[in-house]
């Protein structure tokens, strides 16, 4: 089905605000890739959205937590979706943008803010680093964009979807009983701190002279994990490893990227 012949069927509590983005996503990302063709072709809807994100300070401070972190997080996938389309067709990947990261200037809740001062200022405060899968970075490998917008009411249930989808991904995660290595993401050592401070303690004691990122990586994907490999992991002979991040463009317009 093409990105034009898709319906939209509004996500359950898709909130007032993030209605367009939840229409824009469901429209146009297929198994976290983007037909971003399409989307720069009807763009209006992104560019107003973006718009209105700049609500005022008082109205931002008197959101719930969870309506605040499904704010950041939706804003920052929108301003890379913004991002790619304001260069696109474009040869590379977003990284190749200059200053698309860390100088791009965006408005959000009465702030002026990059995306880095999003994921790296922003977000620590909430200490759910379940968000940092949540950022769509614009690469295949970067956190999985969803077909859907984030909203307060449904958060949990999504990250939580993130989190137990997190093992199926092989950007995120690979195990390999041969060489009996696991490899991760490298989100887990951009984030360590975030990730320990949330996950290292619920560790089983069997890892206790593990590192405490190895600690936290192992409780958090243990619970999703086939009884096989959860077998490998309680032997504790393993050793891990970080992927490298596939920076390559989340496009689907030119076919699906394996």
């Amino acid at each position: 089905m093409s990105a034009q012949q898709a319906v939209y069927v509004p996500a359950p509590g898709a909130e007032l605000l993030h209605r367009p983005l939840d229409q824009i996503l469901d429209v146009n990302v297929r198994d976290g890739l983007v037909y971003y063709r399409s989307l720069k072709g009807e763009r209006g809807r992104l560019d107003r959205y973006v718009a209105s994100l700049n609500v005022t300070p008082a109205t931002y401070q008197g959101w719930s937590k969870g309506q605040q972190m499904a704010f950041w997080v939706n804003a920052y996938n929108a301003f890379v979706l913004e991002t790619v389309i304001n260069h696109y067709p474009m040869q590379g990947t977003i990284k190749q943008i200059a200053g698309a990261f860390d100088k791009t200037p965006w408005r959000a809740a009465g702030r002026t803010v990059t995306l880095d001062q999003i994921e790296k200022t922003i977000l620590p405060e909430f200490k759910e680093p379940r968000l940092y899968l949540a950022l769509g970075r614009g690469g295949v490998g970067s956190g999985r964009l969803r077909s859907e917008a984030y909203t307060a009411d449904r958060l949990e249930k999504q990250l939580a979807e993130l989190q137990s989808e997190f093992v199926n991904d092989r950007h995120m995660y690979r195990i390999d009983r041969l060489a009996n290595t696991v490899a991760v993401t490298p989100i887990f050592s951009w984030r360590e701190a975030e990730f320990v401070a949330a996950y290292a303690d619920k560790a089983d004691a069997v890892f206790a002279q593990r590192s405490a990122v190895e600690k936290a990586v192992i409780a958090f994907i243990t619970p999703h994990l086939l009884p096989s490999e959860k077998e490998l992991i309680r032997k504790n002979e393993w050793k891990m490893t970080f992927l490298e991040m596939d920076w390559r463009l989340n496009d689907l317009t030119g076919g699906k990227v394996e």
